[in-house]
């Protein structure tokens, strides 16, 4: 999960400022900041502990985190008091999903926790999908995979064409079907976290989201490096370290570092 809520800060800047290099400072003081990622993942995770239904928690974030930059259907949904799902296929049900890969106490579970957490909102079949593609692959990088099985493993599962050259003219995509393939391509072709994340922001695009969706399957694959998690933690408020810390406590986080 923190491998999503780190790719997310460091993708934050280079949303509306795409940066098509792998040369760049992981961090900046002022400009690498969680987004509605980070927010609605911890929703997830406080959800998945018991602390109150998907809309609840939905809701609750919304109203702690009002300016993180919330998707319109989504922004639209949350300030009236939450309600039928809105047949979304964007990306918002993919970058909240991965707490549920750590949850999941078998491969079926990670698939009806993954649809489960996105049909609140997201219930179009693109929706659901993009959903359980990434909470399946952080969930098979977990259970010790290959990042090339999972790769056609994902192509096999999910349709998704993990083959494309997703890195040459690839504009800004907020749907699932154009963000979770080159996501999760970044992560499985990575050698490690630093490099899924470099790959990541020079595709372009929705930066802070491609880095939540692929952060999480690289920090199961690779662990999250020492310097990177620090940095992040320093970027979180105290709500969200406690809930962090309560989510590894009960679900014995075995995302590590290297």
């Amino acid at each position: 999960m923190l491998g999503a809520i780190a790719g997310d800060v460091i993708g934050s800047r280079f949303e509306f400022n795409n940066h098509r290099s792998r040369d760049f400072d992981l961090f900046q003081e002022h400009t690498s900041v969680f987004t509605d990622d980070t927010a609605l993942t911890i929703a997830v995770a406080k959800w998945l502990l018991g602390d109150g239904s998907l809309i609840e928690t939905f809701i609750d974030a919304y109203k702690r985190y009002p300016y993180a930059s919330y998707g319109g259907m989504f922004h639209k949904w949350a300030a009236n008091g939450g309600g039928e799902p809105y047949n979304s296929f964007g990306n918002g049900s993919a970058m909240r999903v991965s707490p549920v890969a750590y949850a999941a106490r078998d491969e079926q579970e990670c698939l009806e926790l993954a649809e489960e957490s996105a049909a609140v909102t997201h219930n179009h079949p693109e929706g659901i999908k993009g959903a359980q593609a990434t909470a399946w692959a952080t969930w098979a990088a977990l259970q010790g995979h290959a990042g090339y099985m999972i790769k056609a493993e994902v192509g096999d599962r999910f349709g998704y064409d993990m083959q494309r050259d997703w890195f040459t003219g690839y504009g800004f995509d907020v749907t699932c079907q154009g963000t979770v393939p080159p996501a999760l391509i970044c992560a499985l072709d990575a050698n490690n976290y630093e490099d899924f994340i470099r790959q990541a922001v020079s595709i372009g695009g929705d930066t802070d989201t491609i880095g939540a969706i692929g952060g999480a399957v690289a920090g199961a694959l690779y662990g999250v490096p020492d310097a990177v998690v620090s940095e992040t933690m320093i970027r979180l408020d105290d709500y969200i370290v406690d809930v962090l810390n309560r989510f590894n406590d009960r679900f014995m986080g075995r995302e590590g570092t290297q």
